[in-house]
């Protein structure tokens, strides 16, 4: 029988449903033609990548993912929690490079999950194949493997037909839910899960520049998170909350775009300060916290004294400053 979801949309979805399409408006309008985008955009992506991979238990901290992500190396990192950092990176280098895709079929499900689990990067296997067994998560017992690909084929089905007329943000959280309960995979499936959502995104135009990091918030309190997930079962499978949740934490992310779009931007018209790539992309990373001169020198693949350089225009204008102890001394944005 076919996938329907349950859900109600209430005045309380509406409402932040309104609020994130007027908030989206604004950023696409401000991102149009500027040369910082390509930074944002790899700035998020390491952002998408710590979220979904810390949710799962990756050590990394932003500041190690983000130096990843630029080619860095982490010598004292366990090599599996690398090679998870760099698998998530992989899967939304295949999202954005699909970002126009017309469908999401069954072969796309099981190459976000092939790359997932490249070189032993998931616990259980089959890698880019549905389980062949029964799996319990928390209370929630998933499906009956047999039952696996007709059910991910319904939702398929619901997301490539029916689905087209719902908004991105609620059919993304949707696909999200339903995928989750699934649990088509042994291992790997939050990570998918969110992957899948965030493409749904892309492939309705929310996110034309692929800029707003969902799971960076849905890090910040992952047992809201998955108290969310587990009330829709609680409530016999209504969604209406569980849509609501998610269209909050779009909102939030949205926000945060926002504010590091006035940032960057601000910083881009200061007509005293023609900013470089480098420049652009060490004020994106101060965003995410303070770093010491080593740390801009490894992220930005620079020597010392080049860090330095990089530097002495950003403090002259009063972008960027500099706080603590000489040996211990920290630049973060003014």
């Amino acid at each position: 029988m076919p996938f329907v979801p349950v859900i109600q949309t209430t005045p309380h979805l509406l409402k932040v449903l309104e609020e994130v399409a007027a908030l989206n408006a604004r950023i696409q309008s401000a991102a149009v033609g500027v040369s910082w985008i390509p930074d944002l955009r790899k700035d998020t992506a390491a952002r998408q990548t710590h979220g979904s991979t810390a949710i799962e238990g990756n050590p990394l901290t932003l500041p190690e993912v983000l130096i990843i992500a630029g080619g860095g190396d982490l010598p004292q990192a366990k090599p599996r929690a690398i090679q998870e950092v760099l698998n998530y990176l992989a899967v939304l280098r295949f999202i954005e490079k699909n970002a126009k895709a017309n469908k999401i079929e069954t072969r796309d499900v099981l190459k976000l999950h092939s790359l997932m689990g490249q070189k032993g990067a998931l616990d259980r296997e089959p890698v880019g194949l549905f389980r062949p067994y029964q799996v319990k998560v928390g209370m929630h017992m998933p499906p009956a493997p047999r039952d696996v690909p007709r059910l991910m084929t319904e939702l398929l089905d619901w997301l490539n037909g029916s689905g087209r007329a719902w908004p991105a943000v609620v059919s993304s959280a949707i696909l999200h839910y339903q995928f989750e309960f699934i649990h088509p995979f042994g291992d790997g499936n939050g990570r998918v899960g969110r992957a899948l959502a965030t493409w749904e995104l892309y492939r309705k135009q929310f996110d034309t520049h692929h800029i707003f990091a969902v799971d960076e918030v849905l890090l910040e309190d992952r047992q809201s998170y998955y108290r969310a997930l587990h009330r829709v079962q609680a409530e016999g499978q209504g969604l209406s909350g569980w849509v609501e949740y998610i269209a909050e934490a779009v909102n939030e992310a949205l926000h945060r775009t926002w504010k590091r779009i006035q940032t960057v931007s601000a910083s881009a018209k200061d007509k005293s300060l023609t900013l470089t790539p480098r420049q652009e992309r060490l004020i994106t990373l101060l965003q995410t916290a303070p770093l010491g001169i080593q740390e801009i020198r490894v992220a930005l693949k620079v020597t010392k004294p080049g860090a330095h350089f990089i530097l002495k225009p950003l403090l002259a204008a009063g972008l960027v400053k500099r706080v603590g102890g000489h040996k211990t001394g920290k630049y973060v944005i003014s």
